[in-house]
């Protein structure tokens, strides 16, 4: 699947973003390696810490229909502007697609392609525990 078509797709799922609080809408489409795609959008809550972003969003509903290999995921914002995963997510995201890419895109800047190792460069793996 082409990168544009991703983020198109993350677009959609943005649109059923629940932000009442921040305002700021964020929607993922995650790519499996078997071709599947499953979208995320942040969900929030007015507690703040009970909020759950996109990408997790997506990596949850994968996880949940028994899919855990991916090649990427899409993010996109309300804003306009690049929105790379907060720290959790950069996380989570390493925990199933450590060697994936990351596709962002900006209205006045069109998308920016980059690896998760990038943006995590050392992240923790399961197998770090002794």
């Amino acid at each position: 699947m082409e990168n544009q078509e991703l983020v198109l797709l993350a677009k959609k799922a943005m649109e059923k973003a629940y932000a009442p609080y921040s305002k700021f809408k964020v929607g993922a489409a995650l790519l499996a390696k078997n071709g599947d795609i499953f979208l995320g959008c942040n969900v929030e809550n007015a507690s703040y810490g009970a909020t759950i972003c996109a990408e997790r969003t997506a990596i949850t509903k994968a996880i949940s229909e028994g899919v855990k290999e991916f090649e990427k995921i899409a993010i996109v914002a309300s804003s306009g502007d690049y929105a790379a995963p907060c720290g959790i997510c950069r996380q989570v995201l390493f925990e199933f697609l450590p060697e994936g890419e990351v596709i962002l895109d900006s209205d006045s800047e069109g998308i920016k392609v980059m690896k998760l190792k990038e943006l995590l460069p050392m992240g923790f793996r399961g197998e770090d525990i002794k």
